[in-house]
């Protein structure tokens, strides 16, 4: 999941064209303004000359130059204002928006990456990998409940593979609605072709739209960048390692696919440990039982998940696998 130099570079860059555009249409600007009204000019001149000579006082150990520069800037300012005003523009005309105000378009506040910096890149990697495509196809508006038969039951349950799918997409729903306020994690667990994954890109989908930053990885893709940064292979300064753990929601698919050891499993403990006691929601699917968790990944791992993880059991029949049996697909409820 970490990022090429090639790939930051390219993300890096997009920041500079940014700030350069920003400079280039403020320049325009002032030169729309100084055609209308070239006493612009002497205004500018004015604060740049008194700037210089305010350095310079600051320099010599002058202490009240800050605060008389801060006064003598607000009043040509305020003349500037006045100027743009009388001529129809707005006061802020010299001062366009950025496209992310908290870094002022740099990537970075102070030595920290920007959440706007964090998403791009996961925006990159999602392009790269294709996601983006999947979730527009795979999301909430087609979700559909016709898959799940309301005569099928598992042993010793009342509970209908359709009510419990129903059960399922409510909860999802809810996780995105009440998401940044209250802190819940997700476990789906089913068989094969039950849409858990399918659900998992739901979640993804409306969350990355509401600009949360979302990680996606196969369970072998999470234990492979685990190791990578255990060994040194990647640098944990770099969008990667980090992101794992602080980014807004991890989502692990098919736990239980990777080859299991203990080097995953404990990996696997520290990952959610650090992001529960950050309080950084995990969704994990899995055609494991909960007992098959317990057994493979230790009870530690599994008490952490019983404890902290709201539990959404899906079942009923393989949903590839009605796919490609009927030509048609069902046109019930879709949501």
């Amino acid at each position: 999941m970490a990022l090429t130099n090639t790939q930051y570079d390219e993300i890096m860059r997009s920041y500079q064209e940014r700030q350069l555009a920003r400079q280039h249409l403020i320049a325009a600007r002032r030169q729309e303004v100084a055609a209308k009204d070239p006493s612009l000019n002497d205004i500018e001149g004015e604060i740049a000359h008194l700037s210089v000579q305010k350095a310079r006082r600051l320099l010599a150990g002058d202490e009240n130059a800050l605060s008389g520069l801060k006064e003598e800037i607000a009043a040509l300012s305020a003349r500037r204002t006045a100027l743009l005003l009388s001529l129809g523009y707005p006061a802020d005309y010299f001062d366009p928006p950025y496209f992310c105000a908290d870094c002022k378009d740099t990537g970075y506040i102070g030595s920290e990456r920007c959440h706007c910096l964090k998403q791009a890149s996961i925006d990159l990697i999602y392009a790269q990998s294709n996601l983006n495509s999947i979730l527009n196809s795979e999301n909430f508006s087609h979700f559909c409940l016709d898959y799940y038969g309301k005569d099928v039951f598992e042993a010793d349950s009342d509970i209908s593979s359709y009510a419990a799918a129903q059960n399922a997409l409510q909860k999802c729903r809810q996780f995105v609605q009440n998401f940044g306020s209250v802190f819940d994690n997700l476990l789906l667990f089913g068989s094969t072709g039950v849409g858990k994954t399918f659900l998992s890109h739901c979640i993804a989908k409306e969350l990355l739209d509401s600009g949360y930053s979302v990680i996606y990885f196969s369970a072998q893709q999470l234990f492979e960048q685990l190791a990578d940064s255990t060994f040194g292979r990647t640098t944990a300064d770099r969008p990667g390692y980090r992101d794992v753990l602080d980014c807004d929601l991890l989502i692990i698919d098919d736990l239980g696919t990777e080859m299991s050891n203990s080097f995953t499993t404990s990996q696997f403990f520290v990952c959610l440990n650090e992001r529960l006691l950050h309080r950084k929601p995990t969704l994990i699917s899995t055609n494991l039982d909960l007992q098959d968790i317990a057994s493979v990944y230790s009870e530690r791992v599994f008490s952490r998940i019983i404890q902290s993880f709201s539990l959404l059991h899906l079942f009923g029949r393989d949903i590839r696998v009605q796919k490609a049996t009927f030509s048609c697909q069902p046109k019930g409820t879709m949501l």
